[in-house]
């Protein structure tokens, strides 16, 4: 699927739809999920209906944690692979500091 051509309030609502599907799934109801995750259920039924506009990062992964889906959060900023160009080991980097021209 193209998500560029889609606003993120409409990839919220797309999320929020697939996510419902896991969490019938896993066989959870909206009051036993917010429990165990720590969010209330409003967050819950806004995110799972898509009228929620802004979801809080923390709360999706107590959410994915709780139907097994955390794992795949990973797959949203995957680590980069080492580039053997690179002689700079991460320990070793430091700051760039610009020159003051005045």
């Amino acid at each position: 699927m193209d998500l560029k051509k889609y606003s993120n309030t409409q990839i919220l609502q797309m999320l929020g739809l697939r996510f419902k599907d896991y969490r019938l799934l896993v066989n959870l109801s909206q009051d036993d999920l917010a429990r165990m995750a720590g969010v209330s259920v409003s967050t819950i039924h806004k995110f799972e209906t898509g009228t929620i506009s802004n979801m809080n990062v923390t709360n999706l992964m107590a959410l994915l944690r709780q139907v097994g889906l955390l794992d795949r959060f990973d797959e949203l900023i995957p680590e980069q692979p080492a580039n053997p160009y690179l002689k700079v080991s991460q320990h070793q980097q430091q700051r760039v500091r610009r020159k003051n021209n005045g």
